[in-house]
């Protein structure tokens, strides 16, 4: 499906900025409680892989995240805690390009069972119309402290923010559940139901969002940073993203004149921003070019500001929110 996305750039790249992201309520937390419990013992990474661990793991596993309520997830510093930890699981689950710490700690673990969730699905690239990708120099940097940062882009420039897309989510999950299943066979018939379960109610909310999204006035959307490729390419719509790294970094003037001009000519409403980073850069555009503010939640994390308390009632609350901005509520 070949749509129309152009990606923004930010015209000075600062420290790599997103959402925080947080653990499942049912999860532990506990770092003391990552091992040795009695059941399946799994390490995720992030809120996305907390989640499926939790669905197809059910009463056998217990899950703990490795990047809590509230932390910047991209460059995410493993204490040594979390190092012990990973020693003492029985599986970690994670998805690599995306933490590159976490990558190197669980590259570097003896963890028996790793599972690199970019491996269960085909990654693309997105973004890159129009000459407007990330450039070598998006890959590395250093923030003002003189740390290095890093794109939220896999290895070759791929874009890992595969959760958004049901579809691939589900591919994931497929993969989750036969790794599951070879680690702890005592447990597998139960890993695969609750991972044919988990995937049913994927593949019904991929129905839900073609259908809610249908008979809309435009494909456009504006968003603080590009984390919804596979979403749009998934449902024929176009992301224009603000900034490619830093969603909280301000336009540039020309930019936002860009902007309006696109706002303008295809019918766009809305800016939208992410749950727990900064509306200032969104409020930015949107006063320039007249439109309203909204978020559109790239469930790097769960927390009290999350529009549904799992990822199958943000993804809902995301619906809502693009239905009114693209004129098909």
């Amino acid at each position: 499906m070949n749509v129309r996305r152009r990606l923004i750039p930010a015209s000075a790249v600062t420290a790599v900025t997103a959402l925080a992201l947080g653990t499942l309520s049912a999860c532990s937390s506990d770092s003391a409680a990552a091992g040795n419990t009695g059941k399946f013992d799994v390490v995720a990474s992030f809120y996305p892989m907390a989640f499926l661990a939790e669905q197809i793991g059910g009463d056998h596993v217990n899950v703990t995240s490795l990047t809590q309520p509230g932390q910047e997830p991209h460059d995410l510093e493993i204490s040594a805690k979390q190092t012990a930890q990973l020693e003492e699981t029985d599986a970690a689950l994670y998805l690599k390009g995306l933490q590159p710490n976490v990558d190197e700690a669980i590259g570097q673990s003896g963890v028996k069972t790793k599972i690199d969730a970019a491996t269960l699905t085909t990654l693309e690239t997105h973004g890159a119309e129009d000459g407007h990708g990330h450039g070598d120099e998006d890959h590395a940097h250093e923030d003002e402290g003189g740390h290095e940062g890093h794109s939220h882009d896999t290895e070759g420039g791929k874009d890992p923010h595969v959760w958004l897309d049901p579809v691939k989510y589900a591919e994931v999950a497929e993969g989750v559940g036969k790794a599951f299943e070879k680690a702890d066979p005592d447990h597998a018939a139960d890993y695969r139901k609750n991972t044919d379960t988990l995937v049913g109610r994927l593949n019904e909310l991929d129905t839900t969002l073609e259908a809610g999204l249908k008979d809309r006035k435009t494909d456009v959307f504006i968003t603080t940073h590009a984390s919804f490729g596979y979403f749009a390419e998934r449902y024929g719509l176009a992301e224009e993203a603000i900034n490619g790294l830093d969603p909280e970094s301000e336009p540039s003037a020309a930019r936002v004149k860009e902007l309006t001009e696109t706002a303008g000519a295809d019918g766009v409403t809305t800016v939208f921003y992410e749950t727990l980073v900064s509306d200032d850069t969104a409020k930015t555009v949107a006063g320039d070019a007249g439109l309203k503010t909204d978020v559109l939640d790239p469930l790097e994390g769960i927390t009290d500001k999350s529009r549904g308390d799992d990822y199958f009632e943000v993804m809902e609350s995301n619906l809502k929110a693009l239905q009114t901005a693209l004129g098909s509520a």
